[in-house]
């Protein structure tokens, strides 16, 4: 039997030396569908540059038949975002694309579901723009607490005054070694990358202070010249064996 979609959702890692994501596993499962079948729509999950939807298979591989549509799972929490989903984004507008939105709600526990139905381009670009300003979040609060530890200031008490905002809110809001885990470190790159022509100066910083938190807490537990140093869960999630970009410290709990 002839399926109808397709998913695509093989690792896509940032590569410094082109500053893109490394595309080149999903391209190549994308290409196979493609060619295995006439007339499936093949939906892409994994995170990749803003515009390679449009540039890379609608113009050099002359086909409609590819969209993208990004997920929003936490690490820990993939079921749960699946099931509840805080929204569901689909990269086109045709017939086959609010098809595929249907099983997705079909497939929810939770109800009436904000649902979009924008370009490829604009969805790729809500992905990398939404686990930016996470990292951006994670790092301000990051950085509250380098300014607390550098002035003998109580970091929680700062943070639970500070979160009492309700345009604040309480959620990523824990002091860690930086962001970390699968996707934040390459996508906040990528973001940063894609802005190569567009001034800007906040994703920069975002991504530097991320490295600068990093290097201060190294310093901070330098200064009292311990003996042994031992870190807590370096792995990316609990019952993982996953150590990628290890410095996430399950900054999506809330208080």
């Amino acid at each position: 039997m002839t399926p109808s979609f397709i998913i695509v959702a093989t690792p896509t890692n940032y590569d410094p030396e082109t500053n893109r994501f490394d595309t080149s596993s999903v391209d190549q499962v994308v290409e196979d569908a493609l060619r295995l079948t006439q007339s499936a729509l093949v939906v892409i999950k994994s995170t990749i540059p803003v515009g390679h939807t449009k540039e890379h298979y609608k113009r050099t591989l002359s086909t409609d038949r590819v969209i993208f549509s990004p997920e929003f799972l936490r690490e820990g929490q993939a079921l749960k975002d699946n099931l509840y989903p805080s929204r569901i984004i689909v990269g086109s507008q045709c017939d086959k694309g609010k098809e595929f939105a249907r099983l997705l709600q079909q497939g929810a526990d939770k109800g009436n579901i904000e649902t979009l139905f924008i370009p490829s381009t604009e969805a790729e670009a809500v992905k990398l723009f939404a686990n930016t300003y996470l990292a951006m979040r994670v790092s301000f609060f990051n950085e509250l607490d380098s300014y607390a530890l550098a002035h003998g200031l109580d970091t929680r008490s700062i943070i639970n005054g500070v979160c009492l905002d309700e345009r604040i809110g309480k959620g990523y809001n824990n002091p860690s070694f930086g962001y970390g885990g699968y996707c934040l470190p390459k996508d906040t790159k990528q973001l940063l990358a894609n802005y190569d022509e567009v001034p800007q100066t906040l994703i920069q910083a975002i991504v530097s202070s991320n490295t600068m938190r990093k290097d201060f807490i190294a310093d901070e537990i330098l200064k009292i010249n311990p003996k042994v140093v031992g870190f807590y869960r370096l792995v990316m999630k609990e019952g993982s064996d996953n150590f990628r970009s290890s410095c996430y410290s399950r900054n999506y709990e809330k208080n």
